[in-house]
């Protein structure tokens, strides 16, 4: 049985599950941010819980390949073990898994402080695609235009 679970379950179909199951996500924090399905669907242990059993499967599906989990640390000493790395389909996952709850915690908490500050929806909405799609950079955009809306400049929450 677990074999079946695995040949179905490769890096592919984990990969296209994440893209696919994060829209819908995405989509609720741009429209319908302080709607019940947002508050408990994003903004709960709902998502870390789910995100970190993909962790482990993927960590599990390493180690019964015969992969060191260790080798992760080699991203550390330079570019070309990094690259190295990333030729891995399933540490590549990994990473991929990481940048998606990452960008999903950070965009959750981009539409609380909106909220909190009174910022348009609209331009919520445009801050929420840009850390979709840019991360940290969707932050910074979001954080200069937060000083017009909170009149004041703050480096820490």
């Amino acid at each position: 049985m677990i074999t079946n679970v695995q040949n179905y379950f490769g890096p592919e179909t984990i990969y296209l599950w994440l893209n696919f199951g994060v829209l819908p996500l995405w989509i609720s924090l741009i429209f319908f941010p302080n709607s019940k399905i947002s508050l408990v669907f994003i903004s709960s242990i709902f998502l870390p819980i789910i995100f970190s059993s993909i962790y482990i499967y993927i960590a599990y599906t390493l180690i019964i390949n015969g992969e060191n989990l260790f080798d992760i640390f080699d991203l550390y000493i330079g570019i070309r073990n990094l690259h190295e790395l990333f030729s891995n389909d399933n540490f590549l996952l990994i990473f991929w898994v990481h940048f998606l709850g990452l960008n999903l915690f950070l965009g959750t908490w981009l539409s609380k402080d909106a909220s909190r500050y009174s910022v348009p929806g609209i331009l919520n909405g445009v801050f929420l695609i840009l850390i979709y799609f840019t991360g940290l950079l969707g932050l910074v955009v979001y954080w200069f235009f937060k000083i017009f809306y909170a009149k004041k400049i703050s480096l820490y929450d």
